[in-house]
């Protein structure tokens, strides 16, 4: 998508959601 990286998602609250998720997964690159 155009908007796109770990700005974009710390801007939203679902975009926030999916760090959070990301993060207990244990993954160490949270956004592409």
């Amino acid at each position: 998508s155009r908007v796109h990286g770990f700005r974009a998602r710390m801007a939203s609250t679902a975009g926030r959601n999916v760090i959070k998720r990301r993060r207990r997964k244990g993954r160490k690159i949270l956004t592409a």
